[in-house]
């Protein structure tokens, strides 16, 4: 076992035992084992679902029709980067990972047993072990974290600001949704709502060439910076009739493809108005409520793809290389820096989102 630096026998770190009961404690720093990476945390983003979680949203907390996901007390956090302070054995030569590098670990860990392993699909694995969520694999609000044997772990260059790196599972997943979406050179594309994942997404849109690429939020402020992630047409629908507009700037067809990251169900009914016959509806959010729209859009009015999104497949090593690159404004889109124990008041911030993008989190190191 590889290991160059003192590490202490406790730790500080944010525990969730239930809605709204996130609670600052001292707990055992993890122990490793064989194939497992002992890490100190650099940096750890919130989430929405972590807010919505905090918040007691269904898909955490279950309800009539599914179990609850989220497995109390456990420690929150998997949008992270991290420093390698002790490897387990196999470890280094599986990894190429050396003590001190900055790495990430993707934010499930598979089984790579179930049929979505095999078949490549890792992250819709059905034990589904996410950081932050599930017993076996506690989350980054903490001063140290264990990447356990099996997952997938990804070397960061040091050059990018660990208040910056923490954006890398954001990004990565917001590119998994471009992906989904198929975009091609002839498509109008758009993307609503400029949080962080939805500013992700428009810059990985971007790179996609489409002929016309626009995005909506109801903060001017947050549009500014989407023009800046290289949205060519800013809507603002508490200003506008974004429908209606779009299909002015499309001859009265609509966009081709639209990608939902709002997780609000006036977005979901906007873009299936919004959105042209046979165009790819891109639904990658979390939601507080049920949302009802009219399914007859989707099927006998226009024959729409609608294509889920979920977590960041193969898109790490992208993520990484844009934010080497300097491609997106990250001094816009990481809006706050708060110590670890104001994980309350960054939760509130992301819930109301009004003066927030991406909040990020800087343990003490203790």
């Amino acid at each position: 076992m590889a290991s160059e630096v003192a590490i202490p026998e406790k730790m500080d770190a944010i525990v969730c035992h239930g809605i709204q009961d996130y609670r600052s404690e001292v707990v055992d720093v993890p122990k490793i084992g064989v194939g497992e990476i002992l890490t100190k945390v650099l940096a750890v983003g919130i989430c929405a679902g972590d807010a919505k979680c905090f918040a007691g949203a269904m898909l955490f907390w279950g309800d009539k029709d599914r179990e609850a996901y989220c497995q109390p007390p456990i420690i929150p956090g998997h949008e992270f980067i991290c420093q390698v302070v002790q490897m387990g054995d196999g470890v280094a030569e599986k990894t190429g990972l050396q003590i001190g590098d900055h790495c990430i670990s993707e934010q499930i860990v598979p089984c790579w047993e179930c049929r979505y392993c095999k078949r490549g699909a890792y992250h819709m694995c059905i034990p589904h072990n996410i950081y932050g969520f599930r017993q076996p694999t506690p989350g980054a609000m903490a001063s140290y974290m264990k990447f356990p044997a099996g997952s997938i772990t990804h070397k960061v260059p040091k050059e990018i600001p660990a208040w910056q790196a923490a954006y890398i599972e954001p990004l990565a997943c917001s590119l998994h949704a471009v992906e989904r979406g198929d975009i091609q050179f002839s498509h109008v594309v758009v993307v609503s709502g400029c949080g962080p994942l939805g500013l992700g997404m428009v810059a990985g849109a971007k790179q996609k060439n489409p002929a016309l690429l626009i995005a909506l939020d109801m903060f001017d402020w947050k549009l500014d910076i989407a023009r800046e992630c290289g949205a060519d047409v800013l809507l603002n629908p508490g200003k506008c009739m974004v429908v209606e507009e779009v299909k002015k700037l499309t001859e009265g067809y609509g966009c081709d493809v639209y990608i939902e990251a709002t997780g609000h169900p006036s977005s979901v009914k906007q873009g299936l108005l919004m959105i042209a016959k046979l165009g790819t509806f891109v639904e990658y959010s979390v939601f507080g409520s049920e949302t009802t729209v009219d399914w007859t859009i989707i099927g006998d009015t226009k024959e729409l793809n609608i294509h889920g999104g979920h977590l960041g497949p193969g898109t790490y090593p992208k993520a990484i290389s844009m934010l080497e690159k300097k491609q997106l404004p990250m001094d816009k889109i990481i809006s706050h820096q708060l110590p670890l124990t104001d994980v309350v008041k960054g939760i509130d911030m992301v819930n109301k989102s009004a003066e927030s993008i991406k909040v990020v989190l800087i343990p003490s190191g203790k």
